[in-house]
């Protein structure tokens, strides 16, 4: 037994020729989806291949003039003659062959190629698209990472497996016809023998594709080990906690479970196609023993014997070769299934179909109307009946122990997710009816754990603006108002530095200093709205002080949020919200709140800050 759940009994034919039919739209629509990524040298490609198919018919039919040619020169000692203009033709046909092998190889690279990249971009775009609650869900990630490992080399298979199935479809009707003219009943017989073979590959196929599905989580997992055990991030633990046998063994475990069921899928598959094979070389052997009795009583030529095997053979082997390319067709559709299923995840966080003006400066503020939310899955409420006014032009500082909702909030402004209940006011409009597009244009946020993209330092920064296609001037001044210049100067290639250790050339930098140019990236963006998770956190003390100097200035005309655990930074905002457990406990300046007694002059008292 394996980890995995295995079928009670064995499955019908039939079933495998129910999810045979039910394949058949994910067929259509890929397809489609490959006339839409090229539809020039889709066209090209169907014509070589059916050009293709016609040759081995031509070739075979040749054999019997060539083969009676030289049975009657042998007989007349006529020499070359009766059979030099079937050998010449038999010849130009094999050399068009090669040529056409050879164009039609080509065209269906660059035609793979676009498709590829083409079914790659919309991935990218559903990624991009997805709501992050989609993010929370194993689901998701299941569905993810399938059509991601599918969209590298499915596109091709199906392309090779298409292309098969049409040159061979051709091929075998003509086949079919040349065998019908020894007897009807030979091509119903030779088509009859290859049903053994089509039930095989259908429940390869389904098997196959059962066994992807189940196995997708436990992929997961071993790539995850493996990233741990590979990646430059988890190094240091892993040697310094010794993890790395741990590590080890956990990824050859899930790596026995996966191969001792794909051993498992492999053995059946051996013996039915031997059963499906045997079968097939039976009617073979029965048909050749009739067609040499008819040639032996004079009732066939040599070169009749010698065209009704070789087109009696091809026939049988090309049969085998249909199904099995059907087999493949359906097993990629199947697989190709995963990529339009992630395709046709819908975001819920989107557009209403007429949005409002967006407020390009700030008259009210922004206002949490009694919103509640929980992250999807989670079993805690990250925010409950929660009410905070932010008035338009001023710094407001939130403070809070970790896990009492202060990030969320900036999700949930940000529009990341939309409460379970309640509303999010912007100038007394509802968030929800905003463009999404629009509403994040008017904020910018530090987050609390930025990305550090291994770019240039001038990318890093100007991606905070793209749309509004920042100058080099903009960008400097980004970077000196979030302290950053300095360092950024001394960089041998200043703003033009690779970032990171990804590429060659990059340069590290430490913990404050990516937080800096972090902050540059929001500070880029002229947005009336902005919020700042943590944004001294990774920062030495005398960074700190020299930033919070000229946070006031920086600050001036915009709405603004600090969500803070330094007391340091939250003393410059106009007003200081404190959070507990989703909600709002207290409000008010820096001295009221010592005054009151409350939680926040109990932390106050605890950091013994005079």
């Amino acid at each position: 037994m394996t980890g995995f759940q295995k079928e009670q009994g064995v499955p019908s034919v039939a079933r495998y020729f129910r999810r045979a039919g039910s394949a058949l739209p994910y067929l259509f629509r890929t397809l489609r989806l490959i006339s839409l990524a090229a539809p020039n040298w889709t066209a090209a490609w169907i014509a070589l291949l059916l050009v293709q198919g016609f040759l081995p018919v031509a070739i075979v039919y040749l054999t019997r003039p060539l083969v009676n040619g030289i049975t009657a020169a042998a007989a007349s000692r006529a020499g070359w003659t009766p059979i030099l203009w079937p050998a010449t033709l038999i010849g130009a046909a094999l050399l068009l062959a090669e040529l056409l092998r050879s164009a039609t190889q080509w065209i269906r690279t660059v035609q793979s190629e676009l498709v590829q990249d083409h079914i790659t971009s919309l991935i990218h775009d559903k990624s991009v698209a997805a709501d992050l609650a989609f993010y929370e869900s194993p689901e998701f990630y299941d569905h993810l990472h399938r059509a991601r490992a599918e969209a590298g080399y499915r596109p091709i298979a199906l392309l090779e497996t298409l292309g098969n199935l049409l040159t061979n479809g051709v091929t075998l009707i003509a086949m079919l016809i040349v065998l019908a003219g020894f007897g009807v009943w030979l091509p119903v017989a030779l088509l009859a023998s290859t049903l053994p073979v089509l039930a095989v590959v259908l429940r390869d196929a389904v098997r196959q594709h059962e066994f992807r599905i189940r196995a997708t989580p436990l992929e997961r997992r071993a790539w995850y080990h493996d990233w741990l055990l590979t990646s430059g991030d988890a190094a240091p633990e892993v040697r310094l906690f010794a993890l790395g046998d741990y590590f080890k063994s956990a990824y050859q475990g899930l790596r026995k479970q996966l191969r001792r069921e794909r051993f498992d899928l492999a053995r059946h598959q051996g013996a039915a196609q031997l059963f499906a094979g045997v079968s097939a070389l039976a009617l073979t052997a029965a048909a050749m023993v009739l067609m040499v009795s008819r040639t032996l009583a004079g009732l066939m030529s040599l070169g009749d014997l010698a065209l009704f095997y070789q087109a009696f053979q091809q026939g049988l082997s090309l049969a085998r070769s249909l199904l099995e390319n059907v087999g493949q067709l359906y097993q990629n559709s199947l697989f190709l299934g995963n990529i339009f299923e992630f395709l046709a995840l819908e975001p819920q966080v989107v557009s209403p179909e007429e949005p409002a003006a967006t407020p390009a400066c700030l008259r009210e503020g922004i206002r949490f109307q009694g919103v509640t939310f929980r992250y999807p899955g989670a079993g805690n409420i990250a925010l409950r009946d929660f009410n905070l006014t932010i008035p338009a032009g001023r710094l407001l500082a939130i403070m809070g122990p970790n896990g009492a909702g202060k990030s969320t909030l900036v999700k949930l402004l940000c529009r990341f997710y939309d409460p379970d209940s309640g509303s999010i006011n912007i100038d007394g409009v509802d968030l929800r009816s905003f463009s999404v597009e629009e509403l994040r244009r008017r904020i910018t946020v530090l987050f609390q754990q930025p990305v550090r993209y291994n770019s240039t330092v001038r990318d890093n920064i100007r991606f905070g603006d793209l749309a509004g296609v920042p100058s080099d001037d903009a960008v400097r001044a980004a970077a000196v108002n979030a302290g950053a210049g300095a360092f950024i100067e001394r960089l041998p290639d200043g703003y033009e530095n690779l970032l990171g250790h990804w590429f060659e050339k990059g340069a590290e930098l430490s913990v404050g200093e990516w937080q800096r140019v972090a902050l540059a990236r929001a500070f880029l963006r002229q947005a009336p709205v902005i919020v700042l998770d943590e944004p001294t956190s990774a920062m030495d003390p005398w960074a700190e002080t020299d930033w919070l100097r000229r946070l006031r200035s920086l600050a001036k005309g915009r709405t603004a949020v600090l969500i803070t655990h330094r007391f340091t930074t939250a003393m410059l905002a106009d007003e200081i919200h404190v959070m507990e457990e989703g909600r709002l406990v207290e409000s008010g300046s820096h001295p009221e709140l010592i005054a009151r007694g409350g939680r926040y002059a109990e932390w106050w008292a605890t950091q013994n800050i005079q």
